[in-house]
């Protein structure tokens, strides 16, 4: 961060370069130039100022990436904050809403930067470009610009309350518009209309009256602009006739083209971009509170997943997914679960690897909560297979770098990647295919602990054996939701989710003392037995 603010410190002296030599250059072009007979010499006076208009027109793009530079890194920050904080609490819903705060606040953030930074080096190009020229004439400019900056900042603190209470109100109305709007049917269906219109109403007057105080408070600024910009003109003007006519040009140009546009938009500006920031941060870290720091695996720590007095619930009026659940695996241990659609096996599979926060109980992975767990430590692989568009390498190094060759050669995938080549399009593969490149991905990662959540199942039965197989044999836990009885025959045991119950044990075991799973097996098709 320190390099990117002295490059941008560096950049916008070279953007203030026509800002120090306009009034100077201007006077020399008159007093020494054409007033004085020799235009040759103010032509070159009037060429050098054009080269630094060329210079400072280089500086100003320099500053739009270093600004760029300063910003996109804020706004990826808060998206990582929102987008894990989401994936933390299960509100996932609020992103996109909060999404336009994070937009809004690096707008806010690149325009009090650039306000602030303009401010600044133009009114240190003037003041250096005067001391140049007149140094006598300071005391005319210096005086009253602070008496205008005094002003606003005394101003600020009561602008930035009512411009943030503006945007508040504003919210609020927007808020309520888009919900009338959303529910103009069953308003109508309902005869609400006049209460509606009358809730509307009320929050259009408050952010009418909002305005209105914002506008009074206003007031200020244009006071503080005519005091520290425009006054100086005036005190020039007078003592222009003590002053030679190339020096009163150039000084006039100084105040008139850099000083009352630099404070202008500063006034204008700085306030109100502030306070937007503030709002937007403050509804972005109000959606996404601080993220526990990771813990950790010691050295050691095995890859034992313990579940205690679970209950989970998709909404506080749902009924539990699951509810007093409990549940361990040993390290290295292979469990298939098993049951109908909709019973909570994914449930099951998200609280294990931390995507998802128990309502009661606790889950343990390596003897930490899973929701806290490094990443690395634990991974699940969905049904729904995501490939990212780009080069092989990024998608198979999601999460981790390894021997490719060495793990397409045990899931089966080495002809699929050959055939791929460097680029990967997902378009162009069939689901299978797109399943079998996330598995490599999978497989590649150091996670200790492994969920396939029906990962395979668009994988042919002997595929699907090869994958599940290699995970079997990589090390670790791992946990496979079946999508084919025969994903139960593999596992050393199975895990049994049905409305009236769990059961666990071997395949043998369930099938001999567990009518729920033997019931399950008899409903099987034959080519999810294969």
């Amino acid at each position: 961060m320190r390099g990117r603010l002295g490059a941008l410190a560096g950049w916008s002296l070279v953007e203030a370069l026509p800002g120090l030599w306009l009034g100077l250059a201007l006077a020399r072009a008159v007093d020494d130039g054409f007033a004085a007979g020799r235009p040759g010499t103010g032509l070159a006076w009037l060429g050098v100022l054009g080269l630094a208009w060329v210079v400072g027109a280089f500086g100003a793009r320099q500053v739009v990436l270093v600004v760029a530079g300063i910003v996109e890194p804020f706004r990826e920050r808060l998206l990582d904050r929102l987008v894990r904080g989401a994936l933390r609490t299960g509100g996932t819903a609020a992103v996109a809403r909060v999404n336009l705060q994070v937009e809004l606040a690096r707008d806010a953030l690149a325009a009090v930067i650039s306000v602030i930074r303009a401010f600044v080096f133009g009114v240190l190009a003037v003041l250096a470009g005067l001391a140049a020229l007149a140094p006598g004439l300071l005391v005319l400019i210096v005086p009253p610009l602070l008496l205008g900056l005094g002003l606003f900042a005394a101003s600020l603190p009561a602008l930035a309350r009512r411009h943030r209470a503006y945007l508040l109100a504003d919210e609020r109305t927007t808020e309520a518009v888009t919900t009338v709007v959303g529910g103009l049917r069953d308003i109508t269906a309902a005869g609400a209309e006049s209460r509606v219109e009358a809730d509307l109403d009320a929050h259009i007057g408050a952010q009418a009256r909002a305005g209105f105080r914002l506008a009074r408070t206003t007031g200020a600024r244009t006071i503080a602009l005519a005091l520290g910009g425009w006054a100086p003109v005036v005190l020039v003007l007078l003592a222009a006739p003590r002053l030679e006519p190339g020096v009163v040009l150039g000084a006039l140009a100084y105040v008139t083209q850099s000083l009352v546009p630099a404070l202008g938009s500063l006034v204008e500006n700085l306030g109100a971009s502030a306070v937007r920031l503030s709002v937007a941060l403050s509804r972005v870290l109000e959606a996404a509170p601080p993220e526990p720091p990771p813990v950790l695996p010691e050295p050691g720590r095995d890859g034992s997943v313990r579940l205690r007095g679970v209950r989970f619930a998709y909404g506080p009026h749902a009924a539990p997914v699951l509810d007093g659940f409990d549940l361990d695996l040993r390290e290295g241990e292979h469990l298939a679960v098993v049951g109908p659609s909709g019973i909570g096996k994914s449930t099951l599979a998200s609280l294990v690897t931390g995507l998802l926060k128990p309502d009661a109980g606790h889950v343990r992975v390596g003897g930490a909560r899973a929701d806290l767990l490094d990443p690395a430590w634990r991974t699940l692989a969905p049904q729904d297979a995501y490939v990212f568009k780009g080069s092989l390498r990024e998608n198979l190094a999601y999460f981790g770098t390894g021997p490719v060759r060495e793990a397409a050669r045990a899931l089966g995938a080495e002809e699929l990647l050959d055939r791929l080549g460097d680029e990967v399009d997902p378009a162009r593969l069939s689901p299978a295919e797109r399943q079998l490149l996330v598995l490599v991905r999978t497989y590649l990662s150091p996670a200790r602990i492994v969920v396939l959540d029906e990962a395979t199942c668009h994988l042919d039965p002997a595929a699907e054996a090869r994958a599940e197989e290699a995970f079997a044999a990589r090390g670790g836990t791992l946990i496979v939701i079946a999508h084919r009885l025969s994903s139960a025959l593999r596992a050393q045991r199975v895990l049994v989710m049905d409305g009236t119950g769990v059961a666990l044990g071997t395949h043998a075991e369930l099938l001999a003392g567990s009518p729920l799973y033997a019931d399950l097996v008899g409903r099987w098709t034959p080519a999810e037995i294969s």
